[in-house]
This record gives C-alpha cells, structure tokens and sequence, in this order.
C-alpha cells in the first residue's frame, strides 16, 4: 500500500515539519511519501488529482496538521473507492477529531498510522462538501472566526486564539437568531439560541466535549443545542461543558437539547454563519445530512 503523508508546513504548535518530515524519511521506504501543501485547499486538489491519476491503487492519505488540513484530505479523499484510506498525525492548534479516536498523543507514531487498520466512518454532508468532525454555529462560529482571523495574521494557529475568540463572543454572541428543525421537528420555538453543535466527532474548539454521545459509526448526528443564557450563568457551567458532563447535570436541563437526528435544516437571517471544521461558511439557509460509513479511516487499536 502506497502511504502519502500531506504536511501542512504552518500547522499548529504540537509539530515540526521539518522533524516530521526526517522522521518519515528514516523509514526509508519507496511506499511512502511525502507531499507539502501550498495554499489552503492545496491538500483536497492534491488527493483528487492523484486518486484520478492512480485509479485503482491502494493508497492512504495521512493528514498532518490540524483539523483544518484533516477536512481538506477527507473532502478529496470521499467517494474515491474502497482502496483509499485517511489517516491523522495531528499536529494543529485544536486537533478535536482525533480526541474521539484515541488522543493526540497515540497519532503521533508515523509507524503506526502506516500499519493502522482502516474502520469505515460516517460523514455529514452540508452544503455539497463533507465535515469529518462537527458542523456548528452561534457562539462556537464566533469564536472559529475570531480564530481563523488569529491565523491570518500570524501565519498560524494558536491556543491563545481560542481564549481570545470566547471573549469577543461573551460580547457579541449570546443570543443568535436562527430556527433548527432535526428530522422535522423545530428544536428551538423561540427561534434563538446560544450555540448549535451538529456532532459526529465529541470535540469542538480544541477542548470541549459538546458531543459525549456521538460515534463516528453509529449512522446519526449528535445534536447539542444550549438555549440563550446569561453570561454568568455561561460561566458557571462552562467548566462541566467543557467536561462534556452537561447532559449529567440537573441545572442543564432547562436550557439544553440533545438529541439524534439524520437531517438537520438551518433558516437563518442574513450575515448568519455555521463553521464546518473550523472553515466558516455563511448562509441563511443550509441542510446537514449524514452519509452513513462514507469513508475508510485509520484507527489506532
């Protein structure tokens, strides 16, 4: 099997390229590679040039960087065949999809995502692109845009964009205008909300368990919605939130939705945004679907 590791050079603080890259070469094996990309979405248009060009050989794609650089590989790697496989080495500023899988730490052995047996997963769909991990929206977008603006101005990510981001959504996003309907049924009445997540991995924003339920397999979409709060009362209950114990607690009850669905539709006003991944993507209307078992993953044992 041809195993091709897609490095993004300006990923994250937990990773050297040029460290990743030596170590990969000591393996000194004509069935690995290495491929850097050049611009955003360079890794998506890379593995769909090469699938096209070496139809019907076994190849797994393994994703360094962050989740950013995971949802560009799955993108071009999605609908290519049974021989195509996607692997992580997360070495980004959030890495949340891999924290469903095991945990950074584990992903970090390049021997071991070479050998590492494939499990096919779910994906959902928005929009005609895919989200390997969640879909989101409200305060959580904020705080991904405010991270994504971090990036461009620094050339990359880091963990202090992601406190930075929670402030200015403390002052600008606690009460957003949109209605939610799961599999037909309208979630919030009042047509507002605090935040949204759309879940098939269980971490959002590089620490917050919203989706403690979800599977990567199980064909449904974990569905976290928190009605409008109070900032202190946000604050007060950030700490189990981010333990992912707010479906254990009574004082989340009054404010909380959480449930399974296969198709969520979105009606928004305009200038609305929903992050996919951490991309933020605006639009006043939009439907997530799921596409059960739509691509083969390495997992670690």
């Amino acid at each position: 099997m041809k195993t091709i590791f897609i490095i993004n050079p300006l990923a994250g603080v937990t990773g050297n390229a040029n460290e990743l890259r030596a170590e990969i070469a000591a393996l000194n094996s004509s069935d690995v590679e290495t491929y850097t990309t050049k611009a955003e979405g360079d890794a998506t248009l890379f593995v769909k040039k090469w699938t096209e060009a070496h139809k019907g050989e076994e190849v797994r794609f393994i994703a360094c960087g962050g989740d950013g650089t995971l949802n560009e590989v799955v993108n071009g790697a999605v609908g290519t065949g049974d021989k195509v496989s996607v692997g992580v080495y997360p070495c980004g500023s959030g890495n949340d999809f891999v924290k469903a899988i095991g945990g950074v730490e584990k992903y970090l052995d390049v021997k071991k995502l070479i050998s590492a047996p494939s499990k096919k997963i779910d994906l959902l769909k928005v929009e005609g692109k895919y989200s390997n991990n969640v879909v989101n929206f409200g305060f959580d977008t904020t705080v991904a845009d405010t991270i994504n603006k971090e990036r461009a101005k620094t050339g990359k990510g880091n963990k202090n964009a992601y406190t930075k981001g929670i402030i200015i959504a403390l002052i600008t996003s606690m009460n957003n205008k949109c209605s939610v309907v799961a599999d037909g049924e309208l979630l919030n009445k009042k047509g507002r909300l605090l935040l949204c997540t759309l879940a098939n991995g269980q971490y959002v924003g590089g620490s917050f368990c919203c989706a403690p339920k979800s599977k990567l397999d199980d064909g449904l979409i974990d569905v976290c919605l928190v009605k409008p709060i109070s900032r202190l009362k946000f604050v007060r209950l950030l700490k189990p939130y981010t333990n992912g114990q707010h479906l254990d607690i009574p004082k989340f009850r009054k404010i909380l939705t959480y449930r399974t669905a296969k198709k969520i539709e979105v009606t928004a006003p305009e200038g609305f945004a929903y992050s996919r991944d951490g991309e933020i993507v605006r639009s006043t209307h939009f439907v997530v679907e799921i596409v059960p078992k739509a691509l083969n993953f390495a997992i670690l044992p």
